[in-house]
């Protein structure tokens, strides 16, 4: 086995050229097809990585304006969601899991001692949390005793925190919110839109000193299950419409007048895009590879020509036909593994590296910042798998040639190409 590598080596050292452009043909088809997928990859990862927090199989609904006279009434009606409709909703639709109100007040300060931020306060049900993605970091959530009771409790997120104390959370200290004394009960970390701070208060507080006691609510959030495709969603949306529509007294058609955000339904076509991208890339990676092949075969063709002499004077000296194939066999394997696997590193590198600069990236950017690219790595058994397929593809170019010179009578072989 010693001599046959060195015999290997020998003719690779005879044919730098020949032995550089097929190695550059597996290296770089590997190379090519590992950016490809990982930045497939990383587009995707990075986009979904918005929706990861919020529940998937959700659904938002809106109060808005009637566009079209109903039941005598005029068009132009404001139509608000009320408090009594999130029980009602979960009574009548056995598909909600679990449902949240939300009221908002913009533009309310936030003070402790001479430090003070503006901030939007929210007014939620304690399911809100859950539904919506509010990462908690320290502390609590709005409870349901705080609802029930109208506590003046607070949560407040990162950057109320970094105004009002610094590097400290603040929980358990009382502050200021419009005139009013306030105890911080949570922490928590949520994707603001704004450069206000984001802020939670029990629904109940907040309409009690801000809507003047009336039970408008802003937004109705809800989980739900056995809702698995589209169609199914359109169907609970129009049963939904219809349902809302009779208990506001609003035409089911008009749809200015109550909207539903069906955030389960665009995760599902954002990621049927994906996995159209996904395909696109795959046939991309899968063309650079054959290309690979290709390359690898044709030289693979040239070099058995080249040396059917040679192989004619091995076998002049005793050489047995199956020593020659095996020859060749090796010297292909040897040459698309080693440069197969430079060409995986190379990639698997560079996919690390950039996957490094992104997380830096990330780290430095604001908590709020909306993600496009996150984490281009790969799935090592589809690098394996790639070069493995590159690997057998060389060793079956060089077999079939060389199994032919194999076969060519001594003299034959001898005089090939002369």
């Amino acid at each position: 086995m010693r001599e046959l590598f060195q015999e290997i080596l020998a003719s690779a050292g005879r044919n730098k050229l020949r032995t550089f452009l097929t190695g550059f043909s597996v290296a770089w088809g590997i190379f090519m097809l590992i950016v490809l997928l990982g930045s497939g990859n990383g587009l995707k990862n990075g986009v979904t990585s918005n929706f990861s927090d919020r529940a998937k199989n959700s659904m938002a609904t809106y109060g808005g304006w009637t566009s079209v006279p109903y039941k005598g009434y005029q068009k132009g009606r404001t139509i608000y969601q009320k408090g009594g409709d999130t029980a009602a909703l979960r009574r009548t639709f056995p598909q909600i899991r679990k449902i949240a109100a939300h009221a908002g007040h913009p533009g309310s300060e936030l003070s402790y001692g001479k430090n003070y931020t503006k901030a939007t306060l929210n007014g939620v049900s304690p399911e809100y949390a859950e539904i919506e993605g509010v990462k908690l970091l320290e502390g609590r959530f709005i409870n349901a005793a705080d609802v029930r009771e109208g506590r003046k409790v607070i949560v407040i997120d990162e950057t109320a925190a970094a105004a009002l104390f610094g590097g400290r959370s603040g929980i358990g200290t009382e502050i200021i919110v419009d005139k009013m004394v306030y105890t911080i009960v949570g922490l928590c970390k949520v994707r603001s839109w704004g450069n206000n701070a984001t802020c939670y208060l029990p629904l109940s507080t907040v309409q009690q000193i801000y809507l003047s006691d009336n039970e408008n609510i802003g937004q109705i959030v809800f989980t739900l299950e056995g809702i698995e495709d589209e169609k199914q969603s359109e169907a609970f949306e129009k049963e939904l419409r219809e349902y809302m529509a009779a208990r506001h007294t609003f035409s089911p058609e008009d749809r200015s007048a109550y909207y539903i955000w069906d955030r389960l339904r665009n995760y599902m076509q954002t990621m049927m895009i994906f996995n159209g991208i996904s395909m696109f890339i795959w046939i991309i990676g899968i063309g650079t590879l054959t290309a690979g092949i290709v390359g690898v075969s044709n030289i693979m063709l040239v070099t058995v020509r080249e040396r059917t002499a040679e192989f004619g004077i091995r076998k002049a000296l005793g050489a047995r036909p199956s020593s020659v194939v095996r020859l060749i066999l090796v010297e292909a394997i040897v040459i698309t593994a080693f440069f197969g696997y430079v060409g995986m590193v190379a990639g698997v590198g560079l996919m690390e590296l950039v996957n490094f600069f992104m997380e830096r990236s990330a780290a430095a950017a604001p908590s709020d910042s909306f993600s496009t690219f996150k984490n281009p790595t790969l799935d090592l058994s589809v690098v394996v798998t790639a070069t493995v397929v590159l690997i057998v593809s060389g060793v079956i170019a060089g077999y079939v040639p060389a199994r032919r010179a194999a076969r060519l009578k001594t003299i034959d072989a001898l005089r090939f190409n002369k």
